[in-house]
């Protein structure tokens, strides 16, 4: 697993395929998400792109693409049900899965002891 600055969680299959997900700290800072925008299946991407959107009573946050590849599935239960977002943000509430193109970009990523110390001080 690996973290990013953006507060993405990534958890990386065996095939290649890297699952997108918020971290547990970044749905607690949105609260109640009410509603969740998906990139489209097969989109090609490039890090750092905007790739999705996902909004609280709170705030809107914009998703980042951690590493390039494009989008092989997108959970689609979200547009249904957003506070699955809240509920299991690193289970069934992931955003999308993209097939890696470089996967020496995860490099820049945190491991779970850097992401914890990252957000300390947050």
């Amino acid at each position: 697993m690996k973290y990013t600055e953006e507060h993405e969680w990534l958890r990386l299959e065996s095939d290649g395929v890297l699952t997108v997900e918020i971290t547990n700290f970044a749905q607690e800072q949105l609260r109640d998400v009410v509603y969740v925008e998906l990139p489209e299946q097969g989109n090609s991407l490039q890090k750092g792109d905007d790739v999705a959107v996902v909004e609280s009573v709170k705030t809107a946050s914009d998703i980042k693409v951690p590493v390039s590849g494009e989008v092989t599935s997108v959970n689609e239960r979200l547009i249904e049900e957003p506070g699955i977002v809240n509920s299991e943000p690193t289970g069934d509430g992931w955003f999308f899965k993209l097939k890696i193109e470089d996967s020496s970009e995860l490099d820049a990523c945190m491991d779970e002891a850097a992401y914890a110390e990252f957000i300390k001080d947050l």
